[in-house]
């Protein structure tokens, strides 16, 4: 297999209906339908305003491949994966580590000590391969009634 050559770099303010749809498709790829991708819609859309507010990152090769957003709680020592997106194309391939390892890396330079997330129930996988462990539940955004795999890690730990 060939070396993959991808770059992490900060997300562009132009890159937010790019960055939309590449979610749009992640998250569809767990096989969900068309009436649940369209109340997620919403939650999932990529604005200037969203980008100014977290760290957004993108994973590139030639094209988007991926992209994730760290937003650092009020405290400062805590922070959260906001957003966490491999386009389908491109899933097992390593750009998921690649971007998580930059996430990680921005959560050390801030003084960020542990993060947490709410998880789509078919990414808890990857999140506990990368050392998150389920803590309790939290309430979908967009689904009434659904609950979220609530998911938390230690940057010491994680980094360690």
């Amino acid at each position: 297999m060939s070396e993959l050559r991808i770059t992490i770099r900060r997300a562009r303010t132009d890159e937010a209906e790019a960055l939309t749809e590449l979610s749009l498709r992640s998250k569809q790829s767990n096989g969900y339908d068309e009436a649940f991708m369209a109340a997620c819609r919403d939650e999932l859309t990529v604005t200037g305003e969203r980008l100014a507010e977290g760290e957004y990152w993108v994973a590139e090769s030639g094209e988007l491949c991926g992209c994730a957003c760290l937003l650092a709680g009020p405290d400062g020592r805590s922070g959260e994966v906001h957003a966490f997106f491999i386009d389908p194309a491109w899933q097992r391939r390593g750009v998921g580590r690649l971007i998580w390892q930059k996430l990680l890396e921005r959560a050390m330079e801030r003084g960020i000590t542990e993060l947490h997330l709410d998880a789509d129930p078919a990414a808890v996988p990857f999140y506990e391969a990368m050392g998150f462990a389920i803590v309790g539940e939290s309430p979908s955004d967009s689904i009434p009634g659904r609950k979220l795999p609530h998911m938390t890690a230690s940057v010491t730990y994680l980094a360690g």
